[in-house]
């Protein structure tokens, strides 16, 4: 292992700390927000459960990340490394601007610009830009239509129950679902850096072909672990429980469908924004009161810095593997 080497693994991880810092702890916003947990209680939840989710759900998006994305034969340790730099800078950014951002389209961003400073558009590939399509359309409509139709079904089933038994029940199973949607973020989030770790061990020749190796995943997980139990709560805890006034039977059905759809993506592979995904289910709940009690400006604002985010990481990544290029 030579020092370039080193230094790209050392920022992948950095990447992966960082998803961690901004992104991990999504999972238990609105446990936090809703006071059925304590933020240390919360947060140590997700971090463990966030480790386990990327241990035991397979290497899927791993797999899509590393190999179909852009095209390994044209990718460099180089642009590797300048993609690691892009996620690193503007996550961090966002973190210290109050900036929401999703740390998927970030790394996707980056990968095609490093693909496109090097090979030009032959260097992207259709089979992993379709499943990302694919991960777009779920993280927005099935995040938003499931938690519509979960939340209608709980209305029915509990139309003659007493508020406060109702409320004590999901006070109960919205710890479960906040440990569903932290498991189901490590499944998916989790696995897209052990994908790029495991592509620049390729890069830089330690193993002979694209094959997600056990440590690779047990030192990935745990960093993003890290991360998350040091500060990602506290972004979370400023930036979403302002879209829509929740209630836990709320939380527990935003936090369920979102869960399905990110663990179902995983299972094929599909790359999505578990950011994007937990933002729509909370405005499908909200939608099933009325539609104004969703706050459709924040989520409007997010949506608009959502679609600066791919354009600008683009362009750094581009930018960063030019640079890196004249460096190394």
């Amino acid at each position: 292992m030579n020092i370039g080497l080193l230094l790209v693994l050392l920022l992948v991880l950095g990447a992966e700390f960082t998803n961690g810092l901004t992104d991990a702890a999504n999972a238990i916003a609105t446990l936090i927000g809703t006071r059925v947990l304590s933020p240390m209680k919360a947060v140590i939840m997700a971090a463990v459960l966030n480790m386990v989710g990327v241990l035991v759900t397979g290497i899927a998006v791993a797999t899509t990340i590393g190999k179909d994305i852009v095209r390994p034969g044209v990718i460099t340790l180089e642009s590797l490394a300048a993609v690691m730099f892009t996620v690193i800078v503007w996550m961090i950014a966002a973190r210290f601007f109050n900036i929401p951002t999703s740390s998927t389209y970030v790394l996707l961003a980056g990968l095609a610009g490093a693909g496109l400073a090097t090979a030009g558009y032959s260097a992207l590939l259709w089979e992993g830009w379709r499943k990302v399509l694919m991960g777009l359309v779920v993280s927005t409509v099935v995040g938003f239509g499931l938690a519509f139709i979960i939340m209608i079904i709980i209305y029915w089933l509990f139309r003659n129950a007493r508020r406060s038994t109702a409320g004590h029940l999901f006070q109960r199973l919205q710890i479960v679902s906040a440990g569903f949607l932290a498991f189901s973020h490590g499944s998916n989030d989790g696995q897209k850096f052990i994908g790029v770790f495991t592509l620049a061990l390729v890069l830089g020749g330690v193993i002979p072909n694209f094959h997600v190796q056990t440590y690779v995943i047990f030192l990935c997980s745990a960093v993003m672990a890290v991360g998350a139990g040091i500060g990602g709560w506290r972004v979370t805890k400023t930036k979403r429980l302002n879209k829509v006034k929740l209630e836990s039977v709320n939380a527990f059905v935003a936090e369920t469908a979102a869960s399905i759809s990110i663990l179902a993506s995983s299972v094929f592979g599909i790359p999505l924004s578990t950011t994007h995904t937990i933002d729509t289910a909370i405005m499908g709940v909200g939608a099933t009161r009325r539609m104004s009690a969703v706050n459709w400006g924040v989520s409007r604002q997010i949506v608009i810095t959502w679609l600066l985010t791919f354009p600008a990481c683009l362009i750094l990544g581009y930018l960063f593997t030019w640079l890196f290029k004249l460096i190394f």
